[in-house]
């Protein structure tokens, strides 16, 4: 074979393409496989180990840098960004129209359906109350 490489160089190769790869196709994913390859390759210039030998290694090594890399990444955030919620609760409500506790409010230059907080009394059209809490689609107001 005109181009014979040793299992360790192949090895390393490997694990350095994957980590290229993943700069390009982000995903954080790659670079646990080319970081298990890269030991893989480590362990081979200590070791002459069998093919069959070099596939465990780097399944054991792929999984223990996978369960290291979702361990340590970042939280998540609790409150989701992108809700009907996330930027109205506090907000002013002008009333359009209420018929006992439930009604039609206007936040912005939005129309939203309401109802009305425990404890206060249905209110005339165009007044002006808070957004206390998001149920849903609906929003729930109360006193300024």
């Amino acid at each position: 074979m005109p181009f014979d490489l040793d299992h360790e160089v192949l090895w390393l190769l490997v694990g350095l393409a994957l980590m290229l790869l993943e700069m390009a196709v982000p995903g954080v994913f790659l670079v646990w496989l080319g970081l298990a390859a890269l030991g893989t390759g480590l362990v081979l210039m200590v070791l002459p180990l069998g093919f069959a030998f070099q596939v465990v290694l780097f399944g054991a090594l792929a999984a223990v840098t996978i369960t290291i890399g979702l361990r340590f990444r970042p939280a998540r955030p609790s409150r989701l960004v992108n809700t009907p919620g996330s930027g109205l609760v506090g907000r002013e409500a002008m009333v359009l129209e209420f018929q006992g506790r439930s009604g039609r409010v206007r936040v912005g230059d939005s129309d939203w359906s309401a109802r009305l907080a425990s404890g206060v009394k249905a209110p005339e059209p165009h007044a002006v109350l808070r957004v206390v809490d998001v149920d849903g689609t609906t929003l729930v107001i109360g006193p300024l």
